[in-house]
């Protein structure tokens, strides 16, 4: 079997694309070692790094930077070298396939949010560019995505069978984990000035991530804790106030909390394991998700989450978290209040949530998308 990947988000490891690029290659090559494994490259991507043993990159001339650099990589480069290389298949590991293809095409798509959420594909270059990959995912041989609720959205909006799409869910990383690495996280405390507790949002701030809410629940949480328990909110600070970012900071100042609240900005990937580990409750409050990775990982720190009941969050936390109805913010004041103050509760949902983190692995990943690969080459006629 020969296998030749779209490597557009190799060397863009921080993104969600790169990080399950990179997690399902190196799977795949320890589950199948005889397998032949290629990733196509952009020629932006020098020299990639932390390729898996025995798994063949080849640059192509073209694709740079930029909209139109990418879309020609996928529409023109990625099929031209999957017939130059002599791949079985071409998988696309995001949301991008190409509108035809030498070989029997899968594609992940991690999620629809351009589709379901409008403000997403504002503009006519984002128009353009969802309804070009919307067609292009029609001529899939099969789709993998990350959750049932993935699924759901996918069949509604790109009218796509059922019985052709796929989950495969996510796993954590070994490094995220209640104990191993711990002996860091004083010296990440220090790095990012940290309480001895605090409340953490970790993830990104545009209007899905529905931030804003958790800001109106430390109204209530501020009341009774907010000077001993600020609020910490990680990642990269977008352009306040524009596009899909809503002005948060000021939204902030008009709640009167921003005694409570810290903004670290970005997060080193190394520290994010002591982070969560560090914080008495793990807040997510976003109302679409294709699979909601940091409730994962948190879980698996032994960190108790709080989270809105939507989406794919139920899949991924099963009982093992605190889930309040999307959209109430008073609810998620209450759960957050409640796991600070309730020994057992917080005991209760923390050994729930180490046990539920063990239920994803990569391994079972790879397995489930080798199955997928298998069954395309079955549907596919002879040469």
């Amino acid at each position: 079997m020969h296998i030749a990947f779209n490597g557009w988000f190799w060397d863009q490891p921080h993104t969600g694309s790169g990080q399950y690029l990179r997690r399902l290659l190196h799977a795949l090559r320890r589950l199948v070692p005889e397998a032949r494994l290629t990733l196509i490259l952009p020629s932006r991507t020098i020299a990639p790094d932390d390729l898996p043993p025995n798994v063949e990159a080849i640059p192509a001339r073209g694709g740079g930077n930029g909209n139109w650099g990418k879309v020609w990589f996928e529409q023109r480069i990625f099929p031209q070298m999957v017939a130059h290389v002599g791949a079985d298949i071409a998988h696309v590991p995001y949301w991008g396939p190409p509108l035809s293809s030498p070989a029997p095409l899968v594609t992940s798509i991690l999620d629809v949010i351009p589709l379901a959420i409008p403000d997403y594909a504002r503009g006519m270059r984002a128009r353009l560019y969802t309804s070009l990959v919307s067609a292009a995912a029609r001529g899939s041989a099969h789709t993998l995505t990350l959750s049932q609720a993935a699924k759901a959205d996918i069949v509604k909006h790109l009218g796509l069978p059922p019985d052709s799409i796929t989950p495969t869910y996510l796993a954590a990383d070994e490094v995220f984990h209640p104990r191993l690495g711990a002996e860091r996280d004083a010296a990440v405390r220090a790095k990012y000035n940290l309480p001895d507790q605090f409340v953490l949002y970790l993830g990104g701030f545009d209007v899905r991530k529905q931030v804003n809410d958790l800001l109106l629940a430390y109204t209530y949480v501020g009341q009774a804790e907010g000077e001993n328990i600020p609020l910490v909110l990680a990642g990269k600070p977008p352009a306040w106030g524009s596009g899909v970012f809503p002005d948060l900071p000021a939204y902030a100042a008009e709640l009167k909390i921003t005694d409570y609240v810290r903004w670290i900005g970005f997060v080193d990937e190394a520290d994010k394991p002591s982070l969560y580990r560090m914080a008495s409750v793990f807040a997510f409050p976003s109302i679409a998700e294709g699979f909601g990775l940091p409730v994962l990982e948190a879980m698996a720190c032994g960190t108790p989450v709080v989270a809105y009941d939507v989406s794919s969050i139920p899949e991924v936390t099963g009982e093992a978290a605190y889930l309040v109805r999307a959209g109430d913010a008073r609810a998620m004041a209450g759960a957050i209040i409640a796991l600070l103050l309730q020994q057992p509760l917080r005991d209760s949902l923390v050994n729930q949530g180490l046990a539920q983190a063990t239920r994803f692995s990569w391994r079972k990943t790879a397995r489930e998308t080798l199955a997928v690969y298998e069954r395309v080459l079955k549907m596919s006629p002879a040469p």
